[in-house]
């Protein structure tokens, strides 16, 4: 799950983290008030949206000329036009794609006097079963463009969860920032409380881009972004009450309501699959065939007939879907139980596009002849090769 960056502020700001004075605004007047309870004479508008490289956006309804989303005003009324121009309208990013994301909210902050900026972010790392915080003196920058143009410059020091977070970790920080003095004393303060603040929200990741460096010599987190483990939310109540779902997809929200993984694609065939790994091989073979997957969704290993049938309205709303496969293996739920919830589920969703259905597993046998004798046309495949030729089939035979 992730938060917009005002609200990821505010939890840093509980761990001691220093961070600018700033107040979220829906509106144009919440805006203004905003901006007058801060002391100027500067003030940062910035579009709140789930995407990066706001800054150098661009509004669509505003012209290749405009500002981006991100917003230096140097009065109250430089505020109150920029948050004119930018709420309701659609901001383009290298990370949104053409359509782009509808700014509803801002945040409008204290301005900075900036000396230098750093990069500093933290995820964990899969390989080494470890927390990794990436530090690089070339803040602000696109971080996937320094670490292809010059690699050197970034540093990851890796955190063993069994020990913790030591002193020598934020020397480590301190050092790969070049920073000396008190400067140095701040990074290792501040490594920590990055690192416990990550620790106790069962973050995901946690990207500070840029992290300042003031002319009064303080250490300043200018804009962050923030996710979580979705699967600890139940620990953190306060934090899932920040989910924003106008920036989510909605079939996206609403299969997360019966616990399914979905993930919108771009293809024409819909996917159906119990299990990630099958679900990948899935899609795969499915572009082998020469024809794109138009989802991932893992019903689980328990699949009911409630998910099934949640499944098939949730790939059926996506108008690019010309064709479903079901590739299903009846492990933890037999076969036949899951025919049963394929054909409950065809029904009710008033199946109108070509359906290919392969099972495999526990009482495959029986689970086949329920297909066959529900009186729709379900095209059986016996293993994932015939399944991924067959939906590719049906699908240019009807269009």
């Amino acid at each position: 799950m992730n938060i917009h960056e005002y609200q990821a502020k505010e939890l840093l700001s509980k761990f001691g983290i220093g961070v600018p004075t700033g107040y979220p605004a829906l509106t144009v007047e919440e805006a203004v008030e905003a901006a007058k309870k801060l002391p100027g004479p500067l003030y940062v508008v910035k579009a709140q949206i789930h995407a990066g490289g706001r800054g150098k956006g661009k509004f669509k309804e505003l012209g290749p000329d405009a500002k981006g989303g991100v917003r230096l005003a140097k009065s109250i009324g430089d505020v109150e036009s920029d948050a004119r121009e930018m709420l309701g309208n659609t901001l383009v990013t290298v990370q949104t794609g053409e359509a782009g994301k509808q700014v509803n909210r801002l945040y409008v902050t204290d301005g900075v006097d900036i000396a230098k900026e750093y990069y500093l972010s933290m995820l964990v790392d899969r390989a080494t079963g470890r927390i990794a915080m990436i530090v690089s003196t070339e803040g602000g920058m696109d971080i996937e463009t320094v670490a292809h143009e010059t690699p050197e410059k970034i540093t990851t020091v890796t955190i063993d969860p069994a020990t913790g977070f030591m002193p020598h970790h934020g020397r480590a920080v301190a050092f790969a920032l070049k920073l000396e003095g008190q400067l140095a004393k701040a990074a290792q303060k501040l490594a920590k409380q990055l690192y416990d603040a990550f620790l106790a929200l069962d973050c995901a990741m946690l990207e500070i881009n840029p992290l300042v460096e003031t002319e009064g010599g303080e250490l300043l987190v200018l804009d962050t972004k923030m996710s979580f483990d979705s699967n600890a939310l139940y620990r953190h109540p306060d934090v899932e009450a920040m989910r924003d779902e106008t920036e989510e997809d909605p079939m996206e929200v609403e299969a997360s309501k019966y616990d399914l993984a979905y993930i919108k694609l771009d293809g024409n065939i819909g996917c159906m699959v119990n299990g990630a790994g099958l679900a990948m091989a899935t899609m795969d073979i499915i572009k082998l065939n020469g024809a794109f997957p138009a989802n991932f969704l893992d019903v689980g290993g328990g699949a009911t007939t409630e998910k099934v049938t949640a499944a098939f309205k949730i790939i059926l709303s996506d108008p690019a879907v010309e064709g479903i496969l079901v590739n299903i293996f009846g492990g933890i739920m037999k076969c036949d139980i899951i025919a049963d919830g394929i054909v409950a589920a065809a029904k009710e969703v008033n199946l109108s596009v070509p359906l290919v259905v392969r099972l495999e597993g526990t009482n495959v046998e029986k689970g086949k002849e329920i297909l066959a004798n529900s009186g729709l046309p379900i095209v059986p495949a016996d293993d994932l090769g015939d399944a991924a030729r067959k939906i590719v089939s049906q699908v240019k035979e009807a269009a």
